[in-house]
């Protein structure tokens, strides 16, 4: 816990390492508003880790398929970190669940960071990291095959391949993230928060609105997706 207040503390300073309790870039002071403000998005964090992280467990435990669900979350401190939180496999297979230092500032309440990182770890529970790699995979193979049969050279398959590939990994990017949305306000609200207050984060986010082979579907399409859940939950505003 002391450790993360350094280490935002630090973010704020826009120093290189964690330093001493007060100091920063070059021996200066940071600004105590700034200290509190790190201080008091580090203690919302690790509490909202503490209360998430049992509940994303059982859930993963409660799955039919074989997952590694023993969830580390950990902060990226590294300068000039854009706001963002995404789940990861380290190399034993172990969720990690990543959010930048900046992400941790900018959410306004626990509420918001509860929704986010249980929204990261539901793609894991959801397996999402296979079934994108076994779309990639197909779509690979099945434009390879399609450049082949009309007498591609290999470096025309190589490139339909590449291609492939990319498309594949995206035809149900959207849907994993909605999936994940659902699941994400049950993880929330099994924890103590209000999913409802929390996908409020989305109202600072871009909308990217409903492009083909985007990543992420229009904000409306998430926020009904967190209301229809929370409702079938019985949670309300």
């Amino acid at each position: 816990m002391f450790r993360v207040i350094l280490l935002l503390a630090c973010l704020v300073a826009a120093c290189d390492v964690a330093l001493p309790p007060g100091a920063g870039q070059g021996g200066q002071q940071i600004p105590d508003a700034a200290r509190t403000r790190a201080d008091a998005a580090a203690e919302m964090f690790s509490e909202v880790v503490t209360r998430v992280e049992p509940v994303a467990e059982r859930f993963c435990r409660e799955q039919d398929h074989d997952l590694n669900c023993d969830f580390l979350f950990r902060v990226d401190i590294t300068r000039d970190a854009p706001v963002n939180a995404y789940q990861s496999l380290d190399a034993r297979g172990r969720p990690v669940i990543t959010v930048s230092a900046a992400m941790i500032l900018d959410v306004r309440n626990g509420d918001e960071m509860a929704f986010v990182i249980s929204h990261e770890a539901s793609h894991h529970i959801l397996d999402h990291i296979r079934r994108q790699q076994e779309n990639a995979a197909y779509g690979a193979e099945l434009l390879g095959q399609r450049v082949a049969v009309e007498g591609g050279s290999r470096g025309d398959i190589r490139r339909a391949q590449k291609l492939g590939a990319a498309i594949g990994a995206r035809v149900f990017s959207k849907d994993h993230e909605l999936e994940a949305d659902a699941m994400g306000t049950i993880i929330t609200a099994k924890a103590g928060y209000n999913p409802l207050v929390g996908m409020e984060y989305f109202d600072k986010t871009p909308d990217p609105g409903d492009k083909f082979l985007g990543t992420h579907p229009p904000n409306s399409a998430r926020r009904s997706v967190v209301r229809s859940t929370a409702q079938r939950i019985g949670v309300t505003g």
